[in-house]
């Protein structure tokens, strides 16, 4: 296996399982409801549903700068707002998750090895560090959201 086809593994164990360290995001999404997803049982802590969508966010960062993309974003994108709470957009926000995942495996996957140490973005982390910097991130997450779920 390549090192390429390894970060590829990793994210997609991070997003499906099976992953070491217990629960990936959709296993500890698994289940959870619209209104579960928009509460807020930690009143100065994001809901779930905000949490997925941050995750979203920077998948399709990292998937863009490996494109050579200058992607800069506002705090607002960052942490999108939940507008329509519903079961429908839930279900698109958890969708959304797993395209954003795929997107960047695919860029992985045809990424030039060769590019691995070297950054994304002037003065930035290599692409090494934002590849595996997106698994962390994810996995992070996905223990705020298993915490949420308990609250």
């Amino acid at each position: 296996m390549t090192e390429l086809e390894r970060i590829g593994d990793q994210l997609k164990r991070a997003l499906e399982g099976p992953a070491w360290h217990g629960p990936a995001l959709l296993e500890v999404l698994d289940g959870v409801t619209a209104a579960q997803a928009a509460q807020r049982p930690l009143s100065q802590a994001h809901s779930i549903w905000e949490i997925v969508l941050h995750i979203s966010v920077w998948e399709d960062v990292v998937r863009r700068r490996a494109l050579a993309e200058r992607v800069e974003i506002t705090p607002e994108q960052d942490w999108p707002k939940v507008t329509d709470t519903g079961s429908a957009a839930w279900r698109r926000a958890v969708e959304a998750l797993s395209t954003s995942n795929q997107a960047l495996r695919d860029v992985v996957a045809a990424f030039d090895v060769r590019r691995l140490d070297q950054p994304l973005v002037p003065r930035g982390n290599t692409a090494y560090v934002q590849f595996h910097g997106a698994v962390q991130h994810d996995l992070y997450h996905a223990g705020q959201i298993a915490v949420l779920r308990k609250g």
